[in-house]
């Protein structure tokens, strides 16, 4: 008899408008991606995590609102998807690197989830937006 094994389940968090929410967001990952055997990969994942929550609370949080942190397995490559759902408007964008400038702490963060995720987007939601990234073969 062939036993197959189950794909780990997604999981998701709601977090509130709160600075709290980032570094607990980053511990969700690493529980999530520790129970999965996601190892390979895990600190770039945390850190575009960090980044993607960071930029929920700062441009895409009303007061009074989340945002919802969704991981998701991807068992035809083994990767992990990485879903950031918000309630604000606008769409984010990678800033051009003449935008970027220094001693300024903003504007790095979807440059460092372009450059360390294998692919990244931004998709619909009522009201607000998901803004998602993927890590592929050689999580688990």
């Amino acid at each position: 008899m062939n036993i197959e094994t189950q794909p780990p389940s997604p999981r998701e968090r709601f977090y509130r408008r709160e600075r709290q929410s980032v570094p607990a967001a980053r511990a969700f990952t690493r529980d999530a991606l520790a129970d999965w055997g996601a190892w390979e990969r895990a600190y770039d994942i945390v850190l575009c995590v960090s980044e993607l929550a960071t930029n929920a609370l700062v441009h895409g949080v009303p007061p009074g609102r989340g945002f919802l942190l969704r991981l998701l397995p991807m068992p035809y490559d083994a990767g992990v998807r990485v879903e950031v759902h918000d309630s604000g408007g606008g769409v984010p964008a990678v800033p051009l690197s003449q935008q970027v400038r220094e001693p300024d702490e903003g504007g790095r963060g979807l440059l460092l989830v372009s450059e360390l995720a294998d692919k990244w987007g931004v998709g619909e939601r009522a009201p607000g937006k998901i803004v998602w990234c993927e890590f592929s073969a050689g999580c688990r």
